[in-house]
């Protein structure tokens, strides 16, 4: 009996499970863009080019360009939320454990944070450039920023009730660790020894919640 054949592939023609999916490349390519042109400076078509897809394939996919610009912060939203919500609840659950195991908690979720955008510095690029005009596309922070905010600031709160840490203005707290972590990720660009850069600046912020909730602050 013969043995059977399979029919060859034509060179060139990889299989769909061997490509990245469409949307995928298109949102990755459409956030690098906006995060080094800003909103007004990417077209549609030059999302298109990068991607090596036609103009109709990035609308098919992600609407209008600026329902392609939503797509890409809840990309990065759907990513963070993901480490940061296990990373909270890690910490929620060490408060009964007291104030030395709630800092150290605190240290873990803050590293995760680090970790996160250190890993995706096209994340701080994004947000700086939509920070640049604080009014426009405002409702970007209310459903991409202000839940890991608020998710942040009531871990806190709840710290503060179990008489864990002192914690008066919890919202203030998340945002100035907040715009110190995006800061580290600008000036990690820039510097000669990336290493150290990351070393140095986790040792400021352990130190930084060592001097809100230590012994001193309580």
């Amino acid at each position: 009996m013969a043995a059977m054949t399979m029919p060859r592939r034509r060179p060139g023609r990889p299989r769909r499970e061997e490509t990245r999916p469409t949307r995928e490349l298109v949102l990755t390519v459409a956030t690098r863009l906006f995060a080094e042109r800003g909103f007004d400076a990417v077209g549609l078509r030059d999302v298109a080019a990068a991607a090596g897809v036609d103009v109709a394939t990035v609308s098919h996919h992600t609407g209008t360009k600026a329902q392609l610009y939503d797509a890409c912060f809840a990309r990065v939203f759907a990513a963070e939320r993901q480490v940061l919500e296990a990373a909270a609840e890690r910490a929620r659950s060490a408060l009964p454990a007291g104030p030395e195991a709630a800092r150290r908690a605190l240290h873990d979720l803050v590293d995760v944070f680090v970790d996160f955008l250190e890993d995706r510095p096209e994340t701080t690029a994004l947000w700086l450039r939509r920070w640049l005009e604080p009014h426009r596309h405002a409702e970007l922070d209310e459903r991409y920023a202000a839940p890991l905010y608020r998710l942040v600031a009531e871990l806190l709160t709840a710290a503060a009730a179990a008489g864990t840490l002192v914690e008066p203005t919890p919202h203030i707290t998340v945002r100035s660790l907040v715009w110190a972590v995006h800061g580290h990720v600008v000036a990690l660009a820039a510097a000669s020894s990336g290493a150290r850069e990351r070393r140095e600046f986790r040792m400021f912020v352990h130190r930084f919640l060592d001097g809100l909730y230590g012994p001193a602050g309580s």
